[in-house]
């Protein structure tokens, strides 16, 4: 059967709108990953970490860094959900793809995971510095900690880093504590600490300081001490998530089936933290967990049910809205004590936080200021680990018709008595000067 141009072009089209219907409020985890690696044999070195990534219904897509035929999008539309870049000296990324379309990609809301060690090329440290993650500029340098290694027969200068220095957040790293140390060997970054969407998942000791082994130390280090992050994670604007390594072999099998033992430390474990660490922490960058969507906005008078077109000063209203988790399978009710609502025109006139039912269900009611004009009901939801929920909604605030208002104010009763004293004295005065001699 030979098909036309025409029932080519459409096929085509069908096929890319089935790919890119990978991710869903629906269903976030249902999800097509690129990856790029710079040998294939890191495909079957590496392959515990793509088991646990398939096993768990993400489809992997494995290509050469170099491949001529590479690109995220067709037609405009993106074939792909998430990126894992295992290909750290690669000099530059085949076909369409370059430093500029991967940030494109972050910066249409899709997921990233980097990995470099001592011989990143210049392609991946830029990749890095825009997502704001600054490896070290020395060609030749590693981590070397004399306190926090691993012990191990083989690495005599202490560059097999055993850290156990995490983030302590249950939301990107799971509820289950995390026993073993992780092994690390590779290059350290820095984050800038004025830039709140990077934050450092695994830190290096007091101790560690980023120089070339091999060589002679005969200047201060430019990264010392627990300033220098070994893995970071970065949750954008728009819930883009990202994932910085400075070492690629954390990944490996052999990082995750090896035994560990901290130098210093008597406790011998016989397996590391590493595939705990790095399960738990790709569930979270890939939306398996902290991923939160809000329904049901609704506000109106008290008594009501209708939401009306504007509202009137100090009038009491009711506002609701029901926010959800995903938990990796279905969506779950978020329970919080920090729901805030604000009731804003240039700066909030009211701030008030919101009641929850424990069923996902967030409420709360206001009076209205006694200032007229736009205002706006906004939820600004912003927690560690967590998406960020931004809810905002227009309603214009009228005063008071001439018909409304109290026909006898209270505060003025003084001033009322005041007339009718004056009053009632400019009639005793006029009754005594006429009939007064």
């Amino acid at each position: 059967m030979v098909l036309t141009f025409s029932q080519g072009f459409l096929i085509s089209i069908l096929s890319l709108a089935v790919l890119a219907s990978g991710f869903s409020e629906d269903s976030p985890t249902d999800r097509r990953v690129l990856v790029l690696l710079d040998d294939f044999a890191i495909k079957s070195s590496h392959s515990l970490f793509f088991k646990s990534l398939e096993t768990r219904g993400f489809d992997l897509d494995f290509k050469l860094a170099d491949d001529p035929k590479l690109a995220l999008q067709r037609y405009g539309t993106y074939l792909y959900d998430a990126a894992i870049l295992f290909s750290p000296t690669t000099e530059r990324f085949g076909g369409s793809i370059d430093a500029a379309s991967i940030l494109n990609f972050v910066d249409s809301g899709h997921d990233l995971i980097l990995a470099a060690d001592a011989s990143s090329s210049e392609l991946i440290r830029e990749i890095a510095v825009e997502c704001g993650v600054d490896f070290d500029e020395d060609p030749a340098g590693l981590v070397v900690d004399h306190t926090s290694y691993a012990v191990s027969e083989e690495d005599g200068d202490h560059t097999l880093i055993a850290s156990d220095d995490f983030i302590k957040s249950d939301v990107i790293l799971g509820s289950k504590k995390i026993e073993a140390p992780v092994l690390f060997k590779g290059i350290g970054h820095t984050v800038n600490t004025a830039n709140s969407l990077v934050v450092k998942v695994l830190s290096a000791s007091s101790a560690a300081y980023s120089a070339d082994p091999n060589a002679v130390l005969s200047n201060s280090p430019t990264l010392i001490g627990s300033s220098i992050s070994l893995v970071s994670v970065v949750q954008a604007r728009n819930n883009a998530r990202i994932l910085i390594s400075g070492s690629l072999s954390m990944f490996s099998n052999r990082f995750l089936r090896s035994s560990i033992q901290k130098a210093g430390s008597t406790t011998k474990y016989e397996k590391s933290g590493n595939e705990q660490f790095l399960t738990e922490l790709s569930r979270w960058v890939f939306h398996e967990r902290g991923h939160l969507k809000a329904l049901n906005v609704k506000h109106h008078k008290v008594g009501e049910v209708e939401e009306p077109s504007m509202y009137r000063i100090k009038d009491d209203v009711e506002y609701s809205v029901e926010v959800y988790e995903w938990s990796g399978t279905s969506w779950e009710p978020y329970v919080a004590d920090d729901l805030q609502l604000q009731f804003y025109m240039m700066s909030p006139y009211v701030l008030k936080t919101m009641s929850t039912d424990q069923k996902g269900l967030y409420h709360t009611s206001i009076k209205v200021p006694d200032v007229y004009g736009v205002f706006q009901f906004k939820v600004e939801y912003q927690k560690l680990g967590y998406s960020t929920i931004s809810l905002s909604k227009q309603i214009p605030v009228r005063p008071f018709r001439h018909n409304e208002y109290e026909r006898f104010i209270p505060a003025a009763f003084p001033y009322y008595g005041a007339s009718f004293a004056m009053m009632g004295g400019f009639f005793v005065f006029t009754l005594s000067y006429l009939y007064t001699k």
